[in-house]
């Protein structure tokens, strides 16, 4: 084990950096755009237009039947080949999107056909519209049921992002392959390169596990909740004291 670690990491710390940076960076893109157009086509899936359910249904088993390596290559050498040149960023997060959109809009659907429909026709008793009704009543509970989903989804697009290195994205495993090119120190980096990997996933799953945990507890997550909770106690407990003191009189 004396001759294993004998790369010069300092050397490589920056690029090491510069590389965990640009990960992240494919990771948070991706995953913003996987999430909005997953849930776009979660909702052309509950259409009552038979052609949207079809289109969204075709697109969802197309992307969930082919590797993502594929599409990878697809996107940045096939449409070369016709013209359409896309730098590596934009590849490779064009790439994540279009793929996990398709798992993500089947969490999505799931999740929001999961919601009772009396919930819907109590919006609709109240006089909200369409769009209050999901924005108001029918989001906030499918946000909780397709949360584990959803997290498990953005800790495998984090590891997923290694498969760039086929395009040479600059991510850890690129940097990794260089480093090992320079030092032939194979089993070291790629060791090293693991870790690392290692130290991204299992504290963001373990922080996504305990968002999970809050949610199911009802903890509200934005300020404004926050808030508006806090006031409900405080006017809750004002009528208390008040009906306590009416009674004594």
């Amino acid at each position: 084990m004396s001759g294993l670690f004998q790369v010069p990491w300092s050397d490589y710390r920056p690029d090491l950096v510069d590389a965990l940076w640009r990960t992240v960076s494919y990771t948070v893109v991706s995953f913003v755009g996987a999430v909005l157009l997953g849930l776009a086509v979660a909702l052309l899936r509950l259409s009552r237009a038979w052609p949207a359910r079809a289109v969204a249904a075709v697109y969802t088993e197309v992307f969930k039947n082919v590797p993502l390596l594929a599409i990878i290559f697809l996107t940045y050498f096939g449409l070369a080949s016709v013209g359409i040149r896309l730098d590596v960023f934009t590849a490779g997060c064009l790439s994540l999107v279009v793929f996990y959109a398709a798992y993500l809009s089947e969490i999505f659907r799931s999740a929001i056909s999961g919601v009772h429909a009396g919930q819907t026709e109590a919006g609709e008793a109240l006089g909200l519209g369409r769009a209050g009704i999901f924005g108001h009543i029918v989001l906030p509970q499918a946000v909780r049921q397709a949360l584990p989903g959803t997290n498990t989804m953005l800790v495998d697009l984090l590891k997923s992002t290694s498969l760039l290195v086929t395009v040479s994205a600059a991510e850890l495993m690129s940097e990794g392959r260089l480093i090992t090119s320079a030092t032939f120190r194979a089993l070291e980096v790629y060791l090293v390169i693991s870790a690392i990997y290692f130290a991204l996933c299992y504290p963001l799953s373990q922080l996504l596990l305990l968002l999970e945990r809050k949610v199911r507890a009802g903890i509200p997550l934005s300020p404004w909740r926050r808030r508006r909770l806090k006031a409900a106690r405080v006017l809750l407990a004002s009528a208390v004291e008040a009906d306590m003191k009416a009674g004594a009189v």
